[in-house]
């Protein structure tokens, strides 16, 4: 699948504006390939995954620290939870709180605003329904799309931050709303009354139906 590209998009591919722009439009290019994206869509929010030392490692803060230096967020973009809580650091060693910070100073110099959470969405203000966002956080993605009617697929920590540097994210999946809209509908005829009771209900129902996108009632 080709993807189609604007001039001003592949001046940015062939690094008229930078390495590092390249190297984000690139990740894109290549998710785009791989997902049939006819283009890129602007998007109005990023939430990254990826600020958790524990998680990204030795390289990860490699890769962002020395991309930090040309990298610079084109969308509002919120971050994850990090590694610790900013009070509680005794038992933590000088090297993972070093890392750490290391971490969070490369996305703040990049633009990110430090919220520090897996739930932006209860903290910030929420784009229109019908907006693309680009949200690597499994819990966000799944709210963004089910109850506030936001457009994302499940990104990884590279997407989302390709999605920030550039603005863009590949118009595919669960951004088209053929795809979107759902094939089947889950009628319900017993009250859900715990954690446990929804819980069931999707497990079984994942379990149970093929398709990704189904409508409960």
């Amino acid at each position: 699948m080709f993807v189609h590209l604007t001039r001003e998009e592949e001046d940015a591919l062939d690094e008229k504006h930078g390495q590092a722009l390249s190297i984000a439009y690139k990740i894109l290019l290549s998710i785009g390939k791989a997902t049939n994206a006819e283009r890129l869509i602007p998007v109005d929010w990023v939430h990254l995954s990826g600020v958790n030392y524990n998680t990204i490692g030795d390289a990860g803060v490699k890769f962002l620290t020395k991309n930090s230096e040309e990298m610079r967020f084109l969308a509002p973009t919120t971050i994850n939870p990090m590694g610790y809580d900013s009070h509680k650091q005794n038992n933590l060693s000088n090297n993972f709180k070093r890392q750490q910070m290391e971490i969070v100073k490369a996305y703040e110099k990049m633009g990110s605003v430090p919220s520090f959470s897996c739930i932006p969405y209860e903290l910030f203000q929420l784009p229109d329904r019908g907006h693309n966002v680009s949200f690597a956080e499994s819990n966000a993605a799944v709210m963004a799309n089910s109850v506030f009617g936001l457009h994302t697929n499940k990104e990884s920590s590279l997407s989302a931050l390709a999605s920030a540097v550039t603005g863009k994210a590949p118009y595919s999946d669960l951004r088209i709303r053929s795809i979107r809209d759902p094939k089947i509908k889950v009628k319900i005829e017993t009250e859900l009354n715990t954690e446990l009771d929804y819980g069931i209900l999707g497990y079984f129902s994942g379990k149970s139906i093929k398709e990704s996108c189904v409508s409960f009632g």
